[in-house]
């Protein structure tokens, strides 16, 4: 493939597909965090109506949290995806507003409150802005092409 195409592979997913995309690693991640999390909690006493009372809560955690992820990840993206389309324009603002829809709306409603939604809204929106603003979403295109590698041959000093 010719390197002037790569610039464009970025591109060819659908804001459909990218949100999918976003809510799947955010279920892998937070099945993963709430695995994490299910080994610092004790394990519950033995009852005789749950037969393994450890793996259950175990379950419930991961499921727990691998919901909570995905539904942040896949808002996340598909707000900054229609922001982008809407606006026209790439840059830190459509992440912003992604990440405040995603805090709000998710972590917001879990908790069921209006301060913790305002909160975790700015706190998200934040962590993208900052993000954004110091990665590769908001520097222009010039047109130029940089190669890792150098295409011109050295001169051989073997005779």
């Amino acid at each position: 493939m010719d390197p002037s195409e790569l610039r464009y592979l970025e591109d060819d997913d659908t804001p459909t597909m990218k949100t999918i995309k976003g809510a799947t690693m955010g279920l892998v991640t937070g099945t993963i965090w709430g695995t994490i999390v299910a080994t610092w909690y004790d394990v519950p006493r033995v009852e005789r109506s749950v037969a393994l009372p450890g793996l259950v809560r175990t379950l419930k955690l991961m499921g727990n949290h691998g919901l909570t992820f995905a539904a942040i990840g896949g808002v996340y993206i598909g707000v900054e995806q229609l922001v982008q389309n809407y606006r026209k324009k790439r840059d830190f603002v459509n992440g912003a507003v992604g990440g405040f829809a995603a805090g709000a709306g998710v972590l917001g409603f879990k908790a069921r409150s209006i301060p913790t939604a305002l909160s975790a809204g700015a706190a998200l929106a934040f962590t993208s802005a900052v993000l954004d603003a110091g990665g590769q979403t908001t520097r222009i295109d010039t047109g130029k092409e940089y190669a890792a590698y150098t295409t011109e041959k050295r001169p051989s000093s073997l005779p």
